[in-house]
Order: C-alpha cells, then sequence, then structure tokens
C-alpha cells in the first residue's frame, strides 16, 4: 500500500553541481531527505518498467537513506532497483551499472572526497541514463520541486538485507543486492592489458594503493591483488568505514602524506604509489621519489594511452576543466586532435562524450577518466598508468622526465583558502571582478598581465551557455593565475587559486615547483587582495 507523508519546504536543499551535500544532521532531519528524492522522483524522465541504481560510498547514514530509497522508489512506479551490496557502489561502477542495465538512472549516496561520520558530511545527487551527473536542467528541476512539494511518498515495508546478494520484492519491486566489483572490474579487464601488467608484477613491479578507508577498498583487492597479482598488503586501509578511520579521503599531499613519505623514501618505496578518495572518483599518482600532479597526469595519460588496448586506436579528443594546466593542450596539438576547455564539473564532459567529440577527460582536482564511464574514475587512471609502466618498462620518474624533454612543463599548484566566511569570500571575489578592466598592463614584480577575464563556457554540443566559471588572469609569457569559489564543501566557502608557468622543453623542467610559482603567488595574493579579505597569510592546503 502506498502511503503519502505531508512535508513542508526547505530553504537549503538547492542542488550544486555534485549534488545536495550537507551535514549528517541536515540529512537526519525529518522529511530531508525524503523532500529531496521525492523531488527527484517527481521530475526525472524514466519510461514504464524503469530500473533505478542505488549506491555509495559507505559513509555513516548510507544505509539508513538506502532503506529510505528503496520504499520510496517501489511507491513511485521503478519496477527494479539495483543496489550494491553493503549499500557500496563506487561513483565510476554506479556509472557503469547505470549504463549495463539500462538504467533510467542512479541515486549516488556521496560527498566525494568530504569527511564521514555523525558530525560530518553526507550527499546524494542523481546520475542520468547516460551514467553522468544531471545537468543544470535536471538538478534546476528538482531544485524547483523542492521549493513546493507538500508529500513524499513510501510503501509499508520491512528493510532490506543489503548485506546479502540476492532478489527481494517490496511492495509490487524488485530490489537486486549485486555484486558491487564483478561488473567494473570485468569492464577495467575489457580496457587494460591486464596480461602485460601480470608479466610485470611477476618480474618486480611493485606498488602501494592507498585505499584511505573509503569505497575503493574492495575494487582494488579485487583487481590489484586478486586479478593482477600483486602481492597481499599492497592495497592498504582497504576496509570502507563509516567515518573514514577518522581521516579525510582526499587524496592529496597533505591527507595522503603517509603513502608520500613512503613513495620518497629511496630504501623503501615502491616503484609506483596511489590512492583515491572517498567515492572512488579521483586519483593520487607518485611514482618512487616522483609526485605526478593531476594535470601532469591528464597530459601524461592521453600521450600514452595508445598502449592500452583500449585506447590502440588513437583518441578523438580531449577535455579538460578550465583550471586545469594547459599540459594536455600540448599533446592534443601534437596528436592532432581537438581540446577542449570546459567549466569545472563533469557534466560538462559528458555531453563531449555522449557526442563522440573526446576520449580522455580530467581536471586538476585529481579527476581523470574517458568515455568507458561518465564519471570520472579513480581506479582507471591507476589501472592506464599501470599498463604504460607495464608496456614500456620505464618508471614514472623516466615517462615523466621524457614528456617534459618533448612537451615542455607546466609548473602548477593549486593553494586552496577552505571555511571562509562566505560574505568575505563573495566580496573577495566581487571586487576582484569589479577590477578586471584595470589589470591589464599592470605589473606585479616581474609579471605584466595580458587579459583578464571573467569566463563563460559556450556548450559545442547543445550550445548552452555557463557563465562566471572563475576569474582569469593571464601574463605575458604565458604564465596565468584562476580564482574561484568551490562548491564541494559544506560550510563556509573555500576559495581556489590555480597557478600556473609554462616552461618550454630545453629549459628548467626539474626545478622546485615553489620556487617556480613564487613570482605567480606574490602577483595572486596582490591582485585579489587574499589576505585583506581573508586574513589569511597562507592558504590551508596546496596540492
Amino acid at each position: 500500500m502506498i502511503r503519502s507523508h505531508p512535508t513542508k519546504p526547505f530553504d537549503d536543499q538547492k542542488p550544486g553541481t555534485s549534488g545536495l551535500r550537507k551535514k549528517v544532521r541536515h540529512f537526519a532531519r525529518a522529511n530531508y531527505a525524503e523532500n529531496f528524492i521525492q523531488s527527484v522522483f517527481d521530475v526525472v524522465d524514466r519510461g514504464d518498467n524503469a530500473t533505478l541504481v542505488i549506491g555509495g560510498d559507505g559513509r555513516y547514514h548510507n544505509r539508513a537513506v538506502i532503506q529510505t530509497a528503496i520504499r520510496m522508489a517501489a511507491a513511485n512506479g521503478y519496477a527494479r532497483v539495483l543496489i550494491g551490496q553493503g549499500g557500496i557502489l563506487s561513483t565510476p561502477a554506479a556509472s557503469h551499472v547505470i549504463r549495463k542495465y539500462r538504467a533510467s538512472g542512479g541515486l549516488v549516496l556521496s560527498a566525494s572526497h568530504n569527511p564521514g561520520g555523525p558530525d560530518e558530511d553526507f550527499g546524494i545527487k542523481y546520475n542520468i541514463a547516460n551514467g553522468g551527473p544531471a545537468p543544470e536542467s535536471v538538478t534546476g528541476a528538482i531544485h524547483a520541486r523542492t521549493l513546493e512539494i507538500d508529500r513524499w511518498l513510501d510503501v509499508d515495508a520491512a528493510d532490506v538485507d543489503l548485506d546479502t546478494i540476492g532478489t527481494a520484492t517490496v511492495g509490487e519491486m524488485a530490489v537486486e543486492v549485486i555484486d558491487p566489483v564483478a561488473d567494473y572490474a570485468d569492464l577495467m579487464e575489457e580496457l587494460f592489458d591486464f596480461a602485460a601488467i601480470r608479466k610485470a608484477v611477476a618480474g618486480g613491479l611493485t606498488m602501494a594503493f592507498d585505499a584511505m578507508h573509503a569505497v575503493t577498498g574492495p575494487y582494488a583487492h579485487e583487481i590489484l591483488e586478486n586479478r593482477l597479482g600483486f602481492a597481499a598488503g599492497t592495497v592498504r586501509n582497504g576496509t570502507p568505514l563509516e567515518d573514514f578511520g577518522g581521516h579525510h579521503p582526499d587524496p592529496n599531499l597533505v591527507h595522503a602524506k603517509v603513502l608520500y613519505d613512503l613513495m620518497m623514501d629511496p630504501e623503501l618505496a615502491p616503484a609506483f604509489g596511489a590512492a583515491s578518495d572517498g567515492d572512488g572518483d579521483r586519483n593520487l599518482i607518485i611514482g618512487k621519489g616522483r609526485f605526478i600532479t593531476p594535470s601532469d597526469s591528464l597530459a601524461m595519460l592521453a600521450a600514452n594511452a595508445h598502449l592500452a588496448p583500449a585506447y590502440a586506436g588513437g583518441l578523438k579528443g580531449i577535455a579538460r576543466s578550465m583550471p586545469t594546466s594547459a599540459a594536455a593542450d600540448r599533446v592534443a596539438e601534437a596528436l592532432d586532435i581537438p581540446v577542449f576547455e570546459t567549466p569545472t564539473g563533469w557534466k560538462f564532459f559528458g555531453n563531449l562524450l555522449d557526442a563522440g567529440m573526446v576520449t580522455i577527460c580530467g581536471e586538476e582536482s585529481a579527476g581523470t577518466g574517458s568515455d568507458h564511464v561518465r564519471e570520472k574514475d579513480g581506479l582507471w587512471a591507476v589501472l592506464l598508468w599501470l599498463n604504460i609502466l607495464a608496456a614500456t618498462g620505464k618508471s614514472v620518474d623516466q615517462i615523466a622526465r621524457e614528456h617534459w624533454a618533448r612537451f615542455g612543463r607546466n609548473y602548477y599548484a593549486r593553494h586552496d583558502y577552505e571555511g571562509v566566511e562566505s560574505d568575505r569570500a563573495d566580496a573577495l571575489m566581487a571586487e576582484l571582478s569589479a577590477s578586471l578592466g584595470d589589470l591589464p598592463g599592470k605589473s606585479f614584480g616581474p609579471l605584466t598581465v595580458a587579459q583578464a577575464d571573467s569566463i563563460s563556457y559556450c556548450d559545442p554540443v547543445d550550445g548552452s551557455v555557463s557563465e562566471n566559471q572563475g576569474i582569469r588572469v593571464l601574463f605575458e609569457g604565458g604564465s596565468r593565475v584562476v580564482f574561484r569559489l568551490s562548491g564541494t564543501g559544506t560550510q563556509g566557502a573555500t576559495i581556489r587559486v590555480y597557478l600556473e608557468r609554462y616552461e618550454p622543453a630545453g629549459g628548467r623542467l626539474d626545478a622546485d615547483t615553489p620556487d617556480m610559482l613564487a613570482d605567480i603567488i606574490a602577483a595572486a595574493q596582490a591582485i585579489a587582495g587574499i589576505k585583506a579579505h581573508t586574513g589569511r597569510a597562507a592558504p590551508d592546503v596546496v596540492t
């Protein structure tokens, strides 16, 4: 029997580029999660006998919301729900399951790389039938519905056993609990030369993978240790925990410092190191003695992708987010393929991928992926690196040095000022925007501004225009700084400052990044008045 529960709108349920993210205490309020889920069901496209995929990163409150979503899906006319065992599905695995089983869409329960636990973060986003994040037209409709919702629907049913693979019935709807790893692992084996990687492992290739007590642990155990033959213990922190072991599951040099320190130890470091984040869509790549920035990783993967079976025929194009360095642009030029610069957000890549215009995409925030799914994919990037190492017999450091010798090097860093009062962050961006017309021709130390603008993007597929995507300051000689506010946090604002200096082949290709960026860092501080607006003399996180 379908039950209707009266409710009232909440004023803080507008989904951002990564869905709705709030503290657990918000989602634990009566009707809060229910309002959002019902709003999704009220507006999204789905035909008769529709299938819905549900899964998440295993963080605190996942299981409770999954049970609620099951009962609500049954009341809203879904024919079938597919759920990862234990409520687990990495974000890229969820995208693959949606595509493979021709689902109408999926609910992905995650707050990505944000901390988890009773006092930490939770999130829900809706992915459409192509497996990718809902576009703005859908998220806008969801938000509009949350402003007027007056009821949500469910059925009276017992909780489903999420830990046992099999089929149950809730109302008139079939609920299938599936192996969360098998479909994804099989896909990876189709894309990459597992035989070559196994041979390299047997010949002495070693690695360390930090799953950060997040969702990729089960995937890494199955793929890296079981299928590829890496030694037991290669996967560290491999059991997903509701609070990620009390750590921040963000694969950067601050939160993965233990892995970084290991990889910088000349005696103890394995040949290859990697990590992934809370929901499995981001990656960290470190070779023995050599950290690879996400921007460089995108460029190096694109330059060498032909070594993997799935990409042996070449790439159709490359896409990168606007804050990501231009390193990939130089690869695209050499390969004579197009490169697209998009706003931040994987949904912008989805249009290009669906149109067959690009094959590989990447963001400086440690997200890299291809046309195999419609999300960024942390383990995919790790496996492509392993395929390249196995095919070439070279080290990560060798690959990096040879790449820079051919293409030049984009010295790059991102400075994050986290938890800034929203009013202060908005004032900084407003003042900076108002000054854009006065910046060209001004000098800041040895740097002279050539161009300054507010970034907009016209989608080449559907013609939609996205404005106010950040502020870009270009200096004479090719260096640049980009400022933008991030929407991935749950309190305050994060000001992100992206700093880039291009050094051509034959120049200083192995200098320390902070030294090479010192003048640009000083210019960025002066241009934006960061200390005056925030009181911060230094960023909270540098990546």
